[in-house]
């Protein structure tokens, strides 16, 4: 079933492949950024996520001219995705990081749910285990890591993604749609395969702060189509990853090089993610289609 979704943060790396992905799929897509994104078919607002009068006004206007023709008023918007955001630390100062994606996913979902939109999804962040923009070396508590870790960030932006999923979970108990929570991990753009892994297979501990893990621009439309095509799960946080690491290493060889004191749950495949997306494969039928073997040869083969 095509949707009218507004989407927040179209523009940016994960985004501008995201929104390809749903319009492909037959979605109308208004996006909602600071930069228009020049892409066939996606309508574009110029708005500040922050600032909640521009939220409730996009979410209940028009798209585009066409949207005038009918005579039949404002068409209903039936779901947000909502990415935009300071993307890391290090880009602002750390207090404007925190009040930006803090207050932006406020405002978004405030608006959302008090205009009657019944499915928001929003980006969370692997950051949020508190390994990736730790002060020094962190460790996982267990392999793998799925959601039911602990969530202790010692970063802005990991803590700004951990009070993002408290607002989500306040808003659904509050009125009972659905929103679901994505912890994305690394994105990789499709021309990134080439330039970066040679140098993750090289020294794989460039990996090691994002538990290793990648997810596929492509892969993540994939995720995000399938959360706007699942109904009725209520409040959801899911780990958005590929099914392998993101380096040349088997699973167990990457736990005796960088975890050897970790405890292990379960049984891992030979190259299964430390970054577990089980749940995205079992709730939502995610079927990864951008492996990094697709496009990156791995120099042990050869």
């Amino acid at each position: 079933m095509t949707q009218r979704i507004l989407f927040t943060g179209g523009s940016g790396k994960a985004g501008r492949h995201v929104v390809p992905y749903l319009l492909e799929r037959g979605h109308r897509v208004v996006n909602v950024d600071l930069t228009p994104l020049d892409h066939p078919g996606v309508d574009n607002i110029i708005a500040d996520v922050t600032d909640s009068g521009q939220m409730f006004n996009a979410l209940s206007g028009y798209a585009a001219l066409d949207e005038l023709e009918p005579g039949t008023g404002v068409p209903h918007f039936d779901a947000v995705v909502h990415f935009a955001a300071v993307p890391r630390i290090l880009i602002k100062p750390d207090n404007e990081t925190f009040r930006v994606n803090t207050m932006g996913t406020y405002n978004v979902i405030e608006a959302a749910v008090k205009l009657g939109i019944r499915k928001i999804v929003f980006a969370s962040s692997e950051t949020t285990y508190g390994v990736c923009f730790a002060d020094g070396v962190v460790q996982p508590h267990v392999l793998p890591v799925d959601e039911e870790h602990p969530t202790e960030p010692m970063d802005s932006y990991g803590m700004s993604k951990v009070v993002n999923e408290r607002t989500a979970q306040a808003f659904q108990k509050r009125t009972g749609v659905d929103i679901y929570g994505l912890r994305i991990g690394n994105v990789v753009e499709p021309h990134e395969y080439a330039e970066n892994f040679p140098a993750y297979f090289a020294d794989p501990s460039l990996r090691r702060r994002n538990v290793f893990c990648y997810i596929d621009a492509r892969d993540l439309g994939q995720i995000v189509d399938r959360c706007l095509t699942t109904d009725g799960l209520g409040y959801q946080i899911f780990n958005a990853g590929n099914d392998d690491n993101s380096v040349n290493l088997t699973t167990r060889e990457i736990i005796e090089r960088f975890y050897p004191e970790v405890p292990v749950s379960r049984e891992l495949g030979e190259y299964e993610a430390l970054y577990s997306n089980r749940k995205i494969r079992d709730m939502l039928g995610f079927r990864e289609a951008h492996a990094w073997r697709r496009y990156v040869a791995d120099p042990r083969n050869k």
